[in-house]
């Protein structure tokens, strides 16, 4: 007689949720959701007949999004300007050399998944899977990764101390 095995757990499936099942989660409708892709808030998955998915992180990254805009009053202009100050060139560890010739280092704009001209290892990279995306999955770890990169005496580019010179001046 064999003595019993215990089982190994088995790994849990990823749960992709379809655009419907996901606005129904956040209470939204389906073009509320797309309106966030299209401003570049989230990124969905794809499958190959090009419907989205969507992950558990994916609804929490939504959750946190509507949460900003509902309940703090941040405009989605502000929100993607607030993505854009996490300094994608930190977390990927670029060169300086790099860094002066992208335009993540000098946009306040938009998230470096957003920008065009950007070097060919990361217009070849996929965004979903990178870590500028992927850390800031809700609005805690945004937070914290933004006062992360961004607490350092490393000097602002150019570009980024005019502008912040202006929002300080119009105090």
């Amino acid at each position: 007689m064999r003595s019993a095995q215990p089982l190994e757990p088995s790994p849990s499936p990823v749960m992709f949720y379809t655009i419907g099942e996901a606005a129904d989660i956040l209470g939204v409708a389906i073009p509320t959701i797309r309106m966030y892709e299209r401003e570049g808030l989230i990124i969905p998955n794809r499958k190959r007949s090009k419907h989205r998915r969507f992950l558990v992180a994916d609804i929490e990254r939504i959750r946190c999004m509507r949460n900003m805009i509902n309940k703090e009053k941040v405009s989605i202009a502000g929100i993607r300007h607030m993505l854009s100050l996490i300094p994608c060139w930190k977390v990927k560890n670029c060169p300086p050399d790099a860094r002066m010739k992208c335009p993540a280092f000098t946009s306040t704009e938009k998230p470096c998944w957003m920008l065009s001209g950007k070097s060919w290892e990361c217009r070849s990279a996929d965004c979903r899977l990178c870590p500028v995306y992927t850390d800031i999955a809700n609005c805690a770890t945004l937070k914290q990764t933004i006062a992360h990169y961004t607490a350092t005496s490393e000097p602002l580019p150019k570009s980024q101390s005019v502008v912040l010179n202006q929002d300080l001046s119009s105090l």
